[in-house]
């Protein structure tokens, strides 16, 4: 077990899974309904984690990933497979009592996300799943509602924009090892310098759509609270594109770039009912 809870990547999974608590709540969901959301979203992520690592296993062995199970023989690849599959089934059946919208989209938001993990990832359209996962993502909360409704465009907007930047500075700290064993995603393709500059402009804006987006032109309209959030965002992502341009890319870009978007997160999250205007 413990090897498969490192196999998961905890650190997104657990991230995930607490953004679409934070949704839940946003949208007023009952206490029911907010914990079946919960349940789903995590084990989904368990599913998309574990199976990420089986399918890496060989590349994972190849380079010495000491820091992955499979690779360090904690578990085998079978195991992990099964563990995969049965952590999805888990996440569409604990999706069904949400309604049959919540399930569809929940299992696209998946399969897209499997994609990646099969061979998407060492392609020029490896951005793609992450652009439909996240943007759907709102949705998933605002489906869950007693009167499902898809999230405002501008939350898949920023929805979208946050899984830009995960995806172009995810891969940063290990641009190396991807390179020897024939990861040629988007980033990859791009360099560290131009992919984490891709990810601080989206994180601005995925952070002015969710300030401008649920006030349908009257900025006045706009609470304290957003204006922090986006100003957040704002330093953040300037930083981000300074350190890039005059240091060597690193880890530090990542750091930078996912402290940006969690801030856009905490924005989404605080716009609550209009998410499904």
């Amino acid at each position: 077990m413990r090897g498969l809870w490192g196999a998961s990547h905890p650190g997104p999974t657990l991230v995930v899974s607490a953004l679409a608590l934070a949704l839940g709540l946003a949208v007023s969901l009952e206490a029911w309904r907010l914990v079946l959301l919960t349940l789903a979203v995590f084990a989904g992520q368990l599913s998309v984690g574990i199976s990420n690592d089986a399918f890496d296993a060989v590349r994972d062995h190849a380079v010495g990933r000491r820091d992955k199970p499979i690779a360090r023989g904690d578990i085998r690849v079978g195991q992990a497979s099964s563990a995969a599959f049965t952590a999805l089934a888990a996440a569409l059946l604990l999706s069904a009592p949400l309604g049959w919208r919540m399930l569809a989209l929940h299992a696209l938001v998946l399969g897209s996300a499997w994609s990646y993990n099969a061979g998407l990832k060492a392609t020029s359209a490896s951005i793609v799943p992450f652009l439909l996962s996240f943007g759907a993502f709102p949705s998933l909360a605002t489906l869950s509602a007693p009167d499902p409704a898809v999230a405002a465009g501008w939350a898949w907007i920023a929805g979208a924009a946050f899984g830009a930047a995960v995806h172009l500075t995810n891969v940063l700290p290990d641009l190396d090892d991807d390179a020897r064993t024939g990861i040629r995603g988007l980033p990859h393709r791009l360099g560290g310098r131009v992919s984490a500059t891709m990810a601080a402009i989206a994180v601005v804006g995925g952070a002015v759509a969710v300030l401008l987006g649920p006030t349908d032109g009257d900025i006045s309209t706009i609470p304290p609270l957003s204006w922090i959030f986006f100003t957040g965002v704002v330093a953040v992502a300037v930083v981000t594109v300074i350190r890039a341009l005059v240091r060597p890319p690193g880890r530090i870009l990542f750091r930078l770039v996912m402290g940006a978007a969690l801030l856009l997160a905490a924005q989404l999250v605080a716009s609550g009912s209009a998410l499904a205007a």
